[in-house]
């Protein structure tokens, strides 16, 4: 899959501003800080196109961007603890309005950070997209932040994982090196392609 075009189209702060779906999906799905934007920025070639941000729970909102005949969909990150009961709710509504809504959503990408144990959240994220039966792959973050030693320890842990919780594919990803990106277009060229 090459990308010649990509652009932000829209954010949704609630359900009800969310985008008609037009365009076969890929969600991108995650706690907070994970390294969603860096992921899609990396995907796309372009550095500033998802907006990355030091603060975890900075992205509050679900953006949309148009990657040639795709889209891609920020999702906004989970686990962050220090967000307002209202807050939260408003989440939840717009996740469910998301998730929910009659879209033509081809793929989640569960994005997990390979240098520790995905969280409680990331767990029950992997069993409700197993028990709605969307599409998924999990992609490891921040594998260049690992010395050789960590990162094979750590990929035995995700490997066994994926036996465990039966996880269609795991792919380690790093933002500096590109390393995972080529495999993670493979699958989303696959997921879009309308041929069955």
């Amino acid at each position: 899959m090459k990308i010649s075009n990509a652009f932000f189209e829209a954010a949704a702060g609630l359900s009800k501003q969310l985008l008609p779906s037009e365009y076969p999906e890929v969600a991108f799905s995650g706690k907070s800080n994970v390294g969603k934007s860096s992921l899609i920025n990396k995907l796309v070639n372009r550095k500033a196109l998802a907006r990355t941000s030091a603060t975890p729970g900075k992205t509050a909102t679900i953006n949309f961007y148009r990657v040639d005949g795709v889209r891609f969909v920020d999702l906004p990150g989970y686990g962050y603890a220090k967000v307002s009961q209202s807050e939260r709710l408003r989440w939840s509504e717009l996740m469910e309005g998301y998730f929910n809504g009659d879209r033509d959503l081809r793929l989640v990408v569960q994005l997990v950070d390979m240098r520790h144990a995905p969280s409680a959240d990331d767990i029950d994220m992997i069993h409700y997209l197993q028990q709605t039966g969307f599409p998924y792959i999990v992609v490891l973050t921040k594998a260049d932040k690992l010395n050789k030693t960590e990162y094979k320890k750590q990929m035995d842990y995700f490997n066994a994982l994926q036996r465990l919780e039966q996880i269609p594919q795991v792919i380690p990803f790093s933002a500096v090196s590109g390393a995972g990106a080529p495999e993670i277009l493979k699958v989303i060229e696959a997921a879009c392609s309308d041929e069955e």
